[in-house]
């Protein structure tokens, strides 16, 4: 995710960042090293040496720090981000499940009834583009149980 614009807001203590064309506030609060009054923010830019992907900010000491857009999206709670990061979590313990189990990856692609190249796409943690009844479908084969719990998120 390609950090567009970041700028430093004093009077609102934290940071405006600008990802796919919609702003997400960032606090100074959660940063590492943490602006102050007395610590403020002298220079804050897009960083193209994490690829874009984040920005790097420089206080009044000349302590530097850099937040990458994931941050920004998981403080957010931006419901696109947490889907991809669910699903990123399940491809991550279905590829770790498969190298314990000793599976065959013809066979399961067989019981799986898909090829073995569709079965690599699924296990691909970078492939946004899979159901998650695809994975859940894995998991199940390989003899694991999935729960997911919904609760209701508690008041700030």
């Amino acid at each position: 995710m390609r950090v567009l614009r970041v700028a430093a807001d004093h009077r609102r203590k934290g940071f405006l960042v600008q990802l796919r064309g919609r702003k997400y506030p960032f606090p100074f609060a959660v940063c590492n090293p943490k602006p102050s009054v007395k610590n403020r923010v002298l220079d804050v830019w897009v960083d193209p040496e994490v690829g874009n992907q984040g920005f790097t900010y420089r206080l009044a000491s000349g302590a530097e720090g850099t937040i990458l857009a994931d941050h920004v999206l998981h403080y957010n709670r931006d419901p696109h981000y947490l889907a991809d990061f669910l699903l990123y979590e399940l491809t991550v313990q279905a590829q770790q499940r498969l190298k314990d189990s000793g599976w065959n990856i013809r066979d399961l692609a067989r019981r799986l009834r898909t090829s073995p190249t569709q079965l690599y796409r699924l296990l691909d943690p970078t492939n946004y583009r899979k159901s998650m009844r695809q994975i859940l479908s894995l998991l199940c084969l390989m003899d694991c149980e999935v729960s997911i719990r919904v609760r209701v998120k508690k008041a700030a």
